[in-house]
């Protein structure tokens, strides 16, 4: 997608996208939406899609600079409800003027009743949306993908931060793990490769949830990008800690008190 932000709702997800910024931003916290929407300005009571840096801070969008790098390689799926939303996904993406990359068909290397399309931004970001006849995530979001330096250094990351960012961790191999996200049946993949960079996930969590994520992710290693606290300048009870993993990502637990 040119030049885009992204923001993700999940443990029942919930997803709306923005193509007027080059940043993605993933927040996984419950909602009962099943349908993706996409567009230029969209925003609802419960989101604001925003920047996002290193810090954790926000701003409105500005052009890239040192402090708000643009987000590379990040792989995100959306559920499309039909078929025919795949492709309607896909045109309007072109139309908009994204890269193809991988026209609206099945995909049977992934299983027998995959139906997606795929679109590239020019910073290698990877948008899908993605019909399935079976079993699908609850939410919008199917699943998202980091790739990553060192698959076992990740998924130790990830396991390490699991039960209070309610990921379940089934499957690893050397090139690749794979983490269920809370009720909504969604993946978070890290897979070898050339990094993900400057990707920031929130998961949705308690007080004691966003304590504990903090405290044990840096007892392990990790480094701290902002310790445990209300971030008034985001809303009233916004009470969040920051975690960068393996590869630089921001990773956050957050509680809206909402």
């Amino acid at each position: 997608m040119r030049n885009t932000r992204t923001a993700l709702h999940t443990r029942e997800s919930r997803l709306q996208c923005s193509t007027t910024s080059p940043f993605v931003s993933v927040t996984w916290r419950p909602s009962t939406r099943r349908t993706p929407r996409c567009s230029q300005r969209s925003r609802s009571s419960r989101q604001r899609i925003r920047r996002v840096s290193r810090s954790g801070a926000t701003s409105p969008s500005r052009e890239n600079d040192d402090a708000h790098p643009i987000a590379r390689r990040a792989h995100i799926a959306f559920v499309a409800p039909t078929a025919a939303h795949v492709e309607r996904f896909w045109q309007a993406g072109i139309d908009a003027g994204f890269t193809d990359n991988g026209t609206a068909g099945p995909r049977p290397d992934y299983a027998d009743d995959y139906y997606a399309a795929f679109l590239q931004d020019p910073a290698g970001n990877n948008f899908e949306a993605v019909y399935r006849d079976g079993a699908r995530p609850k939410g919008s979001i199917d699943h998202v993908g980091l790739r990553v330096h060192d698959v076992e250094a990740s998924a130790a990351f990830y396991s390490t931060i699991a039960a209070t960012a309610g990921l379940t961790l089934r499957r690893q191999a050397s090139d690749r793990a794979s983490f269920t996200v809370g009720r909504s049946e969604g993946v978070l993949s890290v897979v070898a490769g050339e990094p993900t960079q400057n990707v920031h996930i929130a998961f949705s969590g308690n007080d004691d949830d966003v304590r504990r994520f903090h405290a044990d992710a840096t007892a392990a290693g990790y480094r701290s990008n902002g310790e445990p606290g209300e971030r008034a300048r985001y809303h009233d009870g916004y009470y969040a800690a920051y975690v960068l993993d393996p590869d630089g990502n921001n990773i956050e637990v957050v509680n809206h008190h909402r």
